[in-house]
């Protein structure tokens, strides 16, 4: 190969090919990322956000998209945190925002209460070991594109860093932060039926 070192600094070929951006901080994001992600997944969105909440400020008209994900069948579910948990309380003490963490996760739950029991469509409260690996990371997925928040310590979220990977292969980092976030769901608890 002519110039090996000039394409391979240029052209990604290892472990890094499945970076497709990276953000300094998740507000960065353009709002037309996460509207296209979510318009164009077909399968499965997984919203894994401790709160979720910036989503029905951020994306236009994100109660409709999520309507018409779960009503054509695409698999749509929401991990949040406990509003009521001790790490949420203790998140909280750490933010010292004006709007808490459980204002945030109301904010969502009121949201998906609005819209209804719908086929497809499904929300639960990670189980309160888990919430500690939760609150500090957060793991978007639209189907093989994946968002991923790893929170620093003494700031909200939209102030963290945040990478766009898509899923080239088996085992690579967007099947790493995938499982996390399954691993979370499998052990967490339904949202009451109060509550969404």
């Amino acid at each position: 190969m002519i110039w090996p070192e000039a394409v391979t600094t240029r052209v990604k070929v290892g472990s890094d090919r499945e970076l497709v951006h990276a953000y300094p901080y998740r507000s960065a994001c353009p709002s037309t990322v996460w509207a296209a992600l979510a318009h164009d997944a077909t399968a499965d969105v997984f919203l894994a956000g401790y709160t979720n909440y910036f989503l029905w400020t951020q994306v236009p008209d994100f109660a409709g998209i999520v309507r018409r994900k779960a009503e054509s069948g695409c698999r749509v579910r929401f991990l949040l945190g406990d509003p009521a948990g001790e790490t949420t309380r203790q998140r909280e003490e750490v933010e010292a925002a004006a709007l808490t963490v459980s204002t945030r996760i109301r904010i969502t739950l009121e949201h998906l209460a609005r819209l209804g029991p719908l086929d497809g469509l499904e929300a639960r409260f990670s189980a309160a070991p888990d919430a500690v690996n939760h609150v500090g990371l957060s793991v978007f997925r639209f189907d093989r594109d994946v968002l991923v928040t790893p929170h620093l310590a003494r700031v909200i979220g939209h102030d963290s860093p945040m990478f766009h990977l898509r899923r080239q292969g088996a085992g690579g980092m967007a099947d790493r932060f995938a499982e996390h976030a399954e691993g979370l769901w499998g052990r967490a608890t339904p949202v009451p039926d109060a509550m969404a």
